[in-house]
């Protein structure tokens, strides 16, 4: 296999700064100084789920101060946001991680990412003891990372051991009934959840969760609401560095966390999470080989949030109407001639990448611009890679507004939006499995517009076939003798695909539909009604049947068999150069349709 670009780039990173040596490990919880100073890891995860990784990306760790905003997002689902922040302040302090920074007049943490907000944040967090607390964390730190993890023993006894600075807060917090309760369950949740080990693995994929909006992109499994996710990156990104974190913002732009483990973690919003591990610390506590390799990151892979070169890839792929693309379903010549000058009527629109307000606003300009001259709006999702509230609350209102004046909006290839959407109130009468139904729903509300009572579906006189223009009456009379009657029954198979090509069928009545059978069920080609013509193709070149043909409702044929049809050499070759002149101005008029559709879509 060619190694990836993106780990020959890591690769790179890692060996331009293994020599940088400044920092050292932490020594104020024993344990921790007997880590391996130069252990160096580097790891990207997408969130999609895929994994790139350096150096010692898989020894572990444990997770330190990295764990407090994982604890605050639980204290958030757990008690809601409204006590949470009755509790903990969000405002950053400009302090070391343990100084006693509380709010003069309540006692309140400034913020949950300090040792006294963290200690606050696992008193809120479910669970009357010492086990049912940590079992929790750990539930829901195991749900971030993937797999189950554990708690380093003898890291958790040393911090335990030597903790009394973090004893002392815990007191505090409860003198100002932050902590409601003796403080003691409370301090050894959070030994415990400091001394959870990790990976620099699992913190890349811990920030590709928070990047995917609380889901973990490899299990699939939500380790925290969505709506907290913001508030979570949003305590990262102001205090997540401590004193440090205005100059690591200025520089890389990310959310993040570091701990004296010797990890950092940090996250791309709705894109990717980076883990760096390196025990040598500075002055405050943060990884120095962490701190170098996300700034390089930052710049060379242009992360930085408020980088004004990263521009949203414009939501609209394609908009075209009804006159570049049309349903498989053919139409009477009364109808597809009514449908051409009305096709501007009925719009089709891809919508691709990520459909917040930003994006989906120039969306919302486009179809209120339309909705005058148009009346129905097809809106296709298959590439759309998240949508937010705000872009279903403005796709709502406008199909609660089209509704009310007569039009429509629906949508296709939904299915990775379909449950999202029907909750926040679309009726399901709005989805369609592809453009192909949605266009000939569309195109059904136009003509309904011009025929009254579905006219435009009329039994077609069998002389009016497109097949038998230009034959005298006397030629009809003298064909029609040719031709069998056959009846079949809704859901009937009229042709299977890999039949012999014996013979041309014309509907005389009723509607068939041309399909394949494909991964996701069957596959719409072709749909025919009264007066049409279908398995002229295989019929003409002699080929097996290369899909199946099943009547729509009952259908009442006029089949032309190949025997009767090689007869026309001896007793009507007039007839015979007719019809196969109509068979040839058919097929081409399919192929400019589908060149056209070509043209739209490229």
């Amino acid at each position: 296999m060619f190694p990836s670009p993106i780990l020959d780039y890591l690769e790179s990173v890692r060996a331009r700064y293994q020599a940088l040596s400044d920092g050292n490990v932490a020594d104020y919880i024993p344990e921790l100084a007997r880590v391996e100073p130069d252990r160096f890891g580097i790891c990207i995860a997408t969130r999609d789920g895929h994994v790139y990784e350096v150096g010692d990306s898989r020894h572990p760790f444990t997770i330190q101060s990295v764990s407090k905003p994982l604890t605050y997002g639980l204290a958030l689902e757990d008690k809601g946001e409204a006590a949470v922040l009755a509790k903990i302040g969000v405002e950053p302090s400009g302090d070391a991680f343990n100084a006693i920074s509380l709010k003069a007049q309540t006692g309140a943490p400034r913020n949950p990412l300090i040792n006294a907000g963290a200690i606050a944040a696992c008193g809120l967090v479910a669970g009357a003891t010492v086990e049912q607390k940590s079992t929790h964390i750990l539930d829901a730190f195991s749900r971030y990372a993937g797999r189950a993890l554990d708690v380093d023993a003898r890291v958790y006894a040393s911090e335990s051991a030597t903790g009394h600075r973090n004893r002392a807060i815990a007191w505090m917090l409860r003198n100002f009934s932050i902590l409601e309760e003796d403080p003691t369950p409370t301090l050894e949740a959070y030994f415990r959840q400091c001394s959870i080990r990790v990976t620099c693995r699992d913190l890349a994929l811990i920030g590709a969760t928070l990047a995917n909006g609380g889901v973990n992109p490899v299990t699939g499994t939500r380790a925290i609401g969505e709506e907290y996710v913001d508030n979570v990156l949003a305590v990262m990104a102001t205090c997540g560095m401590y004193d440090f974190s205005g100059e690591w913002m200025y520089h890389t732009g990310l959310p993040a966390k570091s701990g004296v483990g010797g990890g950092i973690l940090a996250v791309e919003p709705g894109r990717l999470g980076i883990g760096v591990f390196s025990p040598r610390l500075d002055a405050q506590g943060n990884s120095v080989r962490g701190i170098a390799v996300c700034r390089e990151l930052a710049a060379d892979l242009g992360l930085h949030l408020f980088d004004p070169s990263q521009r949203a890839v414009p939501a609209i792929r394609l908009s075209t109407t009804r006159r570049s693309v049309a349903s498989k379903r053919r139409r009477s010549h009364a109808a597809a001639e009514h449908l051409r000058h009305v096709g501007n009527r009925l719009r089709l629109y891809h919508l691709q990448g990520v459909l917040e307000f930003a994006s989906i606003e120039p969306v919302v300009r486009e179809l209120m611009a339309h909705a005058a001259d148009s009346d129905c709006f097809i809106v296709n999702l298959r590439m759309v890679q998240h949508i937010d509230r705000a872009a279903i609350r403005m796709l709502a209102a406008i199909r609660t507004q089209f509704l009310g004046r007569g039009k429509m909006l629906v949508f296709t290839e939904a299915s990775s939006w379909w449950q999202r959407l029907i909750d926040s109130g679309f009726d399901r009468d709005a989805f369609f499995a592809d453009d192909d139904f949605a266009l000939e729903y569309g195109e059904d509300m136009l003509l309904a517009q011009r025929f009254p009572d579905r006219g435009w579906e009329a039994k077609v006189p069998l002389a009016n076939c497109a097949l038998f223009t230009g034959l005298t009456g006397e030629q009809m009379a003298f064909l029609e003798r040719l031709l069998e009657r056959r009846s079949y029954h809704g859901g009937q198979a009229i042709i299977t695909a890999g039949d012999k090509s014996d013979e041309l069928f014309i509907i005389a009545e009723g509607g068939a539909m041309v399909s394949i059978p494909t991964l996701d069920g069957i596959t719409r080609l072709d749909a025919f009604t009264s007066g049409m013509t279908f398995g002229e193709l295989a019929f003409v070149d002699h080929s097996p049947r290369s899909a199946n043909v099943t009547a729509i409702g009952d259908v009442e044929c006029r089949v032309l068999t190949r025997e009767a049809f090689a007869s026309l050499d001896r007793d009507a070759p007039a007839i015979k150069i007719r019809l196969l002149e109509n068979l040839a101005l058919g097929l081409t008029g399919m192929l400019r349709q589908a060149n056209r559709e070509l043209a739209v879509l490229k």
